[in-house]
């Protein structure tokens, strides 16, 4: 069983659409509230736009309509909105409402950010990260990332914590990307929580400590995170700055493996056949 490594391909962002205002409106609207909502959206009242834009994308009190929902957004995006200019990026980005373009999703992420939209500074880090729509830059994506992780955004710290690592940055430098790993780490964001462990564990950037390790893994095993659990079984059944206890791994292999993972389910097969 090996040592965990860190791992790009969970740290990959997944462009989501932004939630601008929906908190403000009820869960359903009756037939007269939307259109009253749809009313001050055409005399141009931009929270109104974004709204129904959201509400058409959800299918919430209307029916599902991503064309419907970008012309709400290019109304609120033609005024200046960011977030009407990022959820429209999204659409572009993502082929909704209308054909995927990744170079129409960079302009709008591009006025979105230029606006300080964190969301849209990620978006646009991330674009450059992996060249989509744009030449392969990760100088740029990383002054993006850093502008969104300035603004506490988990998964910009997350991905800033990657360039840092290999195989993005050339010559890793563990120390930064730890640093950026524990801030994300600290809101939650589980793949920070299991590359900070990996760091503890392999001892880059830190000083080697299993009971840190033991602590981040658990943190994203208790979310659900399926290499968590694995990793988490391998300390506790080799004994790894812990008394070696085969039941606990046991346990965590079988969560692993109630996740779909093979070598969960084949390391719970073998201890189980152990009689643990």
């Amino acid at each position: 069983m090996l040592r965990q490594s860190l791992i790009a391909l969970t740290l990959g962002l997944s462009i989501t659409l932004a939630h601008p205002v929906m908190a403000q409106q009820p869960k359903q609207l009756s037939a007269k509230e939307i259109q009253a909502l749809t009313q001050k959206a055409t005399k141009g009242d931009v929270a109104s736009q974004l709204n129904l834009g959201v509400m058409h994308i959800a299918g919430q009190s209307v029916r599902q309509d991503y064309t419907k929902a970008r012309e709400w957004f290019e109304k609120a995006a033609a005024k200046g909105n960011a977030t009407g200019q990022a959820n429209l990026a999204n659409l572009y980005y993502n082929g909704l409402g209308v054909e995927r373009d990744y170079i129409k999703a960079r302009q709008w992420y591009e006025q979105a950010a230029a606006q300080n939209h964190a969301a849209a500074q990620l978006n646009l880090g991330f674009m450059y990260h992996y060249g989509q729509g744009v030449r392969q830059d990760f100088t740029k994506a990383q002054q993006w990332y850093e502008k969104a992780a300035a603004q506490g955004l988990a998964v910009a710290q997350t991905n800033l914590g990657l360039l840092y690592a290999p195989p993005q940055s050339g010559q890793p430098n563990y120390v930064q990307a730890r640093e950026w790993f524990e801030k994300a780490a600290a809101q939650g964001h589980v793949p920070a929580q299991l590359n900070l462990a990996a760091l503890y564990e392999n001892g880059r950037g830190v000083r080697q400590d299993f009971a840190k390790a033991r602590e981040w893994y658990e943190k994203a095993a208790t979310q659900g995170n399926v290499n968590s659990q694995l990793m988490l079984g391998n300390i506790y059944s080799q004994g790894r700055g812990i008394r070696q206890d085969f039941s606990i791994a046991k346990e965590w292999y079988g969560k692993a493996c109630d996740q779909g993972n093979q070598q969960g389910c084949d390391a719970y097969r073998e201890l189980n056949e152990k009689g643990f």
